[in-house]
């Protein structure tokens, strides 16, 4: 007995095919859906992470520069009372100066020499004086320069030749002159000693042998 089929089974087939096809394209589909589901949530919490390290960064930061405006605040009140202290040093300092400027005077003027003016401006004393030789004034300056631990920089303005009357009337020669000398600070006058000495036991310098 011979059977023979008679229904459309390219038909069938050709449908068979195309459910498959349209199967796995709405599987692949799904699956691509849930790889990109997948990948979004993985970058979702990636962006949340460097968020929030972002923020604690910022918020780090923002300490950080809190902290160095605060330094840079106290840098500014510690210069401020550094300079107010060094002015109340410099004041405690500078009031026995005319003590030591006079005193210093005396000890360096030589023998034949006579001043007349002293005019302190800063640190900077203009003295004029009257001497009997040229050789008196040079050894004044001498003295200043080299024998004085308050005197620095000793700079002969004018000098010339006067005439004045003696004894018995007598006609003498004189040198009128004029200079400049610096007056030294204490600190920087003479390091002798480790230690600062109290104000009134440093009212004279020892002359330096």
């Amino acid at each position: 007995m011979i059977l023979i089929n008679l229904l459309p089974h390219r038909e069938e087939k050709r449908q068979l095919r195309k459910r498959a096809f349209f199967s796995a394209l709405v599987a692949s589909f799904l699956l691509g859906f849930l790889i990109v589901g997948v990948w979004y949530t993985v970058l979702q919490q990636l962006t949340s992470v460097q968020e929030a390290r972002n923020s604690f960064l910022k918020d780090e930061t923002n300490k950080l520069q809190e902290q160095i405006r605060d330094i840079a605040n106290l840098r500014t009140e510690i210069e401020a009372l550094n300079a107010r202290k060094k002015a109340v040093e410099d004041l405690q300092t500078d009031r026995n100066m005319p003590v030591h400027l006079l005193d210093e005077l005396v000890r360096q003027t030589p023998e034949g020499v006579y001043l007349s003016t002293i005019k302190q401006t800063g640190q900077v004393v203009a003295i004029t004086g009257i001497a009997q030789t040229n050789e008196r004034v040079s050894e004044f300056l001498r003295n200043t320069l080299y024998n004085s631990p308050w005197l620095e920089k000793p700079e002969l303005i004018e000098i010339k030749s006067v005439t004045a009357a003696g004894i018995n009337r007598e006609q003498r020669r004189l040198f009128d002159f004029s200079m400049r000398v610096t007056l030294k600070r204490p600190q920087a006058a003479a390091p002798t000693a480790g230690a600062v000495p109290a104000p009134n036991a440093a009212a004279t310098p020892a002359k330096p042998s």
